[in-house]
């Protein structure tokens, strides 16, 4: 943002009232650019970064109102704070432009030191908002992040169609006994590193980290093409991580690390859970607890990545994998069909 206070942008049709107003602008501290038109002022703003929006509402080609809709319909630029400084008279159209999402309206002509406390006020609220932004993507997901500002924050949950993939480090206790706590975390976060890379790389999210063991969603919050083959995808590239990662252990004298995955696909509720004041995004269902037992059944088949029937119709063709012994699960009814690869 430069040596200034704020980057704004003027629009307006008229030419003089243009210089006017960035010369105002310029006066008080704050760098301005100009748009003669609502048309020139959307190019702009989808080009380059603006902290708040000087608008006039009587212009050719796009108006104020057009360029308010436009805003709110617009994720990327909805956040904008926009002052509405106009001549056009009527209650009607000053709550218009409210409803729309403008900050405040400013009658011409504009008084500077309203004009100036106005601006001030929208810059501080701007600043809140963009922390309040880089705290989100700090804690949270990049894909829980976009949920949160395309829906919005509330407790509860919705039904959707996703795949699940549980992730674990095998006796991992009795490794860590002889182990530093230091060099404990340091080994976990190396795991968690690469196990995230791989997650996002295939469009899914970690949701859970638990000791030495993750669950990561495919499908949600945000859908995506096939989350049965993403989440399998995902396992082959943590496994392969994982082989390099223990050939440079080995050569240091360390033990190798054994991990093993269970993927399931199918109906889960999915949505934030817990309180106003501390909640996380998370699914629940019968889905959930079938890839949680698949990954606890890979020791037993001695295969490291093992998913259930649903997961496999839904793999693209030429996709290898391998079929295991049918498996009565705790807490299902019948043995069920399950794949490795």
């Amino acid at each position: 943002m430069s040596d200034h206070k704020g980057h704004l942008l003027v629009v307006d049709d008229n030419k003089v009232n243009r210089l006017l107003m960035s010369r105002s602008v310029e006066l008080l501290g704050y760098r301005a650019s100009v748009a003669e038109n609502g048309k020139v002022a959307m190019e702009m703003l989808r080009a380059e970064t603006f902290d708040v929006l000087l608008l006039d509402i009587e212009m050719p080609e796009m108006d104020g109102f057009e360029v308010l809709e436009a805003l709110k319909s617009d994720p990327n630029l909805r956040d904008v704070p926009v002052i509405v400084t106009s001549s056009v008279e009527g209650l009607d159209n000053i709550v218009r432009c409210i409803e729309l999402g403008a900050e405040d309206y400013i009658p011409k002509p504009v008084n500077k030191t309203l004009l100036n406390a106005r601006v001030s006020s929208s810059l501080e609220k701007k600043r809140l908002l963009d922390e309040q932004k880089r705290l989100l993507k700090r804690f949270a997901t990049d894909e829980v992040a976009q949920d949160l500002q395309d829906s919005g924050f509330a407790i509860g949950g919705r039904r959707i169609t996703a795949t699940v993939l549980f992730c674990d480090i095998r006796d991992f206790t009795s490794l860590s006994e002889d182990m530093p706590p230091e060099a404990t975390i340091e080994l976990l976060n190396t795991f968690y590193a690469l196990m995230f890379d791989a997650v996002n790389s295939h469009g899914g999210m970690v949701s859970l980290m638990v000791g030495d063991g993750l669950m990561a969603l495919f499908g949600a919050p945000q859908p995506i093409e096939n989350s049965a083959q993403s989440a399998v995808s995902a396992a082959q590239d943590m496994r392969s991580m994982m082989a390099v990662f223990n050939a440079e252990r080995t050569a240091m004298g360390e033990p190798a690390l054994k991990i093993g995955f269970g993927i399931a696909t199918g109906e889960v509720v999915a949505g934030y859970a817990g309180t106003d004041a501390r909640a996380t995004y998370t699914c629940i269902g019968k889905t959930v607890n079938l890839a949680a037992r698949l990954e606890a059944h890979t020791k037993e088949a001695a295969c490291d990545i093992l998913f259930d029937a649903e997961t496999r119709r839904n793999l693209e063709e030429g996709q290898a994998c391998t079929t295991v012994p049918d498996v009565q699960f705790k807490g299902f009814s019948e043995a069920l069909n399950v794949y490795g690869v």
